[in-house]
């Protein structure tokens, strides 16, 4: 197989009027960027036409799972059978680019295009993001400066600064050194673009009112003696802020390798975020497609839960199917197998690591949805591993197609996408919440820790229990809880692999997000500042005498 770079710079890009018009968005609300790229700037529709479909998988794996071009390759199997689509996707942030992953824009004959454009700068959304956060950083410290008005504690400063790069040596800083005029010396540090609040604030408002509510929300720290909250609206930020996001809050059109239509939008990490595109994004596709593919990062219990407990209770979403991406390689992890051997087959493996998948396949049939299992096929699997998989899956009932979509692109998706239209088709669009957002805060985690990970209960720490005092005290107990944890485990202890029991979740924090509109329960340590790895994709990355960009993937 080629690179990804290599399959994709050999296909010709359609005229991004001419996706627009396949899709049915108006001329008049496409703002092109270039020829293969546009912003959709249409109005909401009151009703959509479309059908919502979750891409979800198993608990992560260093194997990879495959979500993203398991999606894209939905997508286009779904235009191979004559069906009008669309994949709503989330943007790369270029932290993970340059560290691990090299390229986030799907894989092998299922990717999205221009992938060049769409892993960097893209429309400059990010870019966006970053200066609004930082806008408010800089206000926050001015204020601090001109002589704190609003007595503002500053060792209280919850607001911290944005990049959108992995840089370890900056989770932890000191500002305003150097003398009076520097401003008022303080620690604080660096959380990457992905992680900001103005990111799941963007990805959760549906209009510029909405956004300029949202950003006027922020929680930036509390009053000298009181514990009363400050907010970003009292340093009347937020208009400026919504000025920098003018452009940023409209979704970007580009298309799959096939020439299907794609809208990538938004970024949010889905261990402290809602994890997953804009809402704008996905109600622009249910707009426009019969059909619309969307995707929850990491697994079910993680992005999964918050897409459906946060983005759609808060949006009026109704999914009417979730596709559970698994792979034999992951399952084999999950079942004890080493990463060095998994070339070697080994079905007994994959029979004790299905007891990972059949605890998110629980989940999903506990909001009420059909799962749809897409096994994501790897040329190494063995005949008798993949049969393990749909021997499980049979006796649950559960519909289960191989996906060869990174080797074969849409024609190795046309048996899932089959599957999906039938399990859509015959489905009533909505689901049941995990809890009620009135429910206690406590009952509330409690509730996603037993059904999604098997928890036995949750227990918290002295600072836990401090901040649910904060929280009952400025009223936001109502808002819906976003959990962090561990992408690797179903527990908060990521070596626990397959499906932990007799465990329970530690809280040893709670973040308030009350912008975005929801609290962050903060379980083991949650990174908002990745590292670079020691060898970085960055140093495999350059533009050759010809102009053109070597070692994305």
């Amino acid at each position: 197989m080629p690179a990804d770079i290599q399959i994709a710079r050999a296909v010709p890009p359609r005229p991004i009027a001419q996706i627009a018009e396949d899709l049915g968005v108006p001329a008049r609300y496409v703002v092109p960027y270039g020829h293969d790229k546009a912003k959709i700037v249409a109005p909401l529709p009151a009703e959509p036409r479309g059908r919502l479909i979750l891409v979800s998988a198993m608990t992560p794996t260093k194997a990879g799972e495959g979500k993203t071009t398991t999606s894209v390759a939905l997508a286009q199997g779904l235009a191979r059978i004559g069906k009008k689509g669309c994949v709503v996707l989330r943007e790369p942030s270029l932290g993970p680019i340059m560290g691990m992953k090299g390229g986030a824009a799907g894989g092998g004959y299922s990717q999205v295009i221009p992938m060049e454009d769409i892993n960097l700068h893209f429309t400059g959304d990010f870019h966006a993001i970053t200066s609004a956060h930082n806008l408010l950083s800089a206000l926050l410290d001015n204020h601090l400066h001109q002589g704190n008005a609003l007595q503002i504690e500053d060792r209280s400063v919850l607001w911290k600064r944005v990049l959108d790069m992995n840089d370890r040596a900056l989770r932890d800083v000191v500002v305003g050194l150097g003398g009076r005029t520097m401003g008022v010396p303080r620690q604080t540090g660096f959380d990457i673009t992905a992680a900001s609040e103005i990111m799941a604030i963007l990805c959760l408002s549906e209009d510029f009112a909405d956004l300029q509510r949202r950003l006027g929300n922020i929680l930036v720290g509390f009053r000298k003696g009181t514990r009363e909250g400050v907010y970003a609206r009292e340093l009347d930020a937020q208009g400026a802020m919504a000025v920098l996001l003018k452009d940023a809050i409209h979704p970007n059109l580009v298309q799959t390798l096939e020439g299907s239509p794609a809208i990538i939008h938004g970024g949010p990490f889905a261990n402290i975020a809602q994890g997953t595109n804009s809402v704008i994004a996905t109600k622009t596709g249910l707009a426009y497609a019969d059909y619309v593919v969307t995707e929850a990062g990491f697994g079910f219990d993680l992005g999964a839960e918050k897409f459906l407990d946060i983005k759609c209770v808060s949006a009026g979403l109704k999914p009417s199917c979730v596709v559970i991406v698994a792979t034999v390689r992951a399952l084999k992890l999950h079942g004890g197998v080493k990463f060095r051997d998994l070339s070697q087959p080994d079905p007994a493996a994959v029979e004790r690591g299905l007891e990972n998948l059949a605890a998110h396949l629980d989940s999903a049939r506990g909001f009420g949805l059909t799962p749809v299992v897409a096994l994501n096929h790897f040329t190494a699997d063995a005949e008798e591993e993949v049969a393990a998989v749909r021997a499980l899956c049979e006796a649950r009932g559960v519909r289960m197609e191989v996906c060869r979509g990174w080797a074969e692109g849409g024609a190795g998706a046309t048996d899932l996408a089959r599957a999906v239209v039938e399990v859509v088709d015959a489905a009533t669009p909505g689901f049941e919440p995990t809890y009620a957002w009135e429910e206690p805060v406590q009952v509330k985690i409690d509730k996603v820790a037993r059904a999604l990970y098997g928890a036995d209960g949750v227990t918290y720490s002295n600072q836990a229990r401090a901040d649910l005092a904060d929280i009952e005290r400025l009223g936001l107990s109502g808002l819906p809880v976003c959990i962090a944890k561990t992408p690797a485990s179903l527990s908060d202890d990521p070596k626990l692999v397959g499906r932990p029991r007799g465990f329970t979740i530690t809280v040893r924090e709670i973040e308030i997000a009350a912008g975005a509109g929801f609290l962050v329960p903060v379980t083991g340590d949650v990174m908002r500042m990745p590292g670079l790895p020691k060898v970085p994709a960055a140093n495999r990355m350059g533009i050759g005498a010809d102009g053109q960009i070597f070692g994305l993937s």
